[in-house]
Formats: C-alpha cells, structure tokens, sequence
C-alpha cells in the first residue's frame, strides 16, 4: 500500500458558514469516493481558503464526515493578485493501493479552472 497525495478544490459564491460547508462535505465526499477510499485510509488533510473566506473553518466542515481521528489542518492560501476568489482547496494524505497515475483529483464549482489538467 502507498502513501498517495490527492488534490481537490472549490469555489464558493459568497463567504457564508452554510455554503462553506456545503461546498468541504461535498469536496471532499468526492475525493474519496472518486479514488475508492474509506476514511479508514486517510492519513491527514489539509485545507487552505483564500484570504476572502474567513467565516468557517473548512477543517471543522469535514468533521461531519466522520474525520475526529484524522488530523486535519487549515491555513491561508497566499494573496496572490488576480488568484480566483473565494477557493478552498484541499491536498489529502491516504493510503491508497494506486499508482501515482491512477490518483483521481477534484476540482469542483468552477475551481476546474485552477489545474484543467487534473481536473476530472
């Protein structure tokens, strides 16, 4: 089994705690679902918002999927200027029986436009 790095992001259309986790449950239901995970296989996740999202934090979203033994951590995506607004993204740690290759990632509500490459 190998340790695999899955990325993902999102767009919210307004800074408001309900949409925010809206938007981190369906993420990262996503990313697991996609890459055939159980939350049994995480190691951790990290969650970064952009400087205009300060209203939840994304980490405290994803506890509802049942994540209170894995590690999570939230931090600020830099303020670069002309960045998208208004994006969480997500870089989650699990163990996963697929080759770097085969790793599925997930950008959702318009985030597909940061990394058209990836984005499924």
């Amino acid at each position: 089994m190998a340790t695999r790095a899955i990325r993902g992001a999102t767009r919210l259309t307004a800074d408001d705690p309900a949409e925010m986790a809206e938007a981190v449950v369906e993420l990262v239901s996503a990313m697991l679902e996609r890459n055939d995970l159980a939350t049994d296989d995480l190691i951790s996740v990290i969650f970064t918002a952009t400087p205009d999202l300060v209203s939840m934090f994304p980490a405290a979203a994803a506890r509802g999927l049942g994540l209170g033994d894995v590690p999570l951590l939230c931090a600020q995506e830099i303020d670069v200027a002309g960045a998208l607004t208004r994006v969480v993204r997500v870089l989650l740690h699990a163990e996963l029986d697929r080759a770097r290759a085969e790793v599925v990632h997930v950008y959702l509500r318009g985030a597909e436009v940061l990394r058209q490459d990836l984005a499924q």
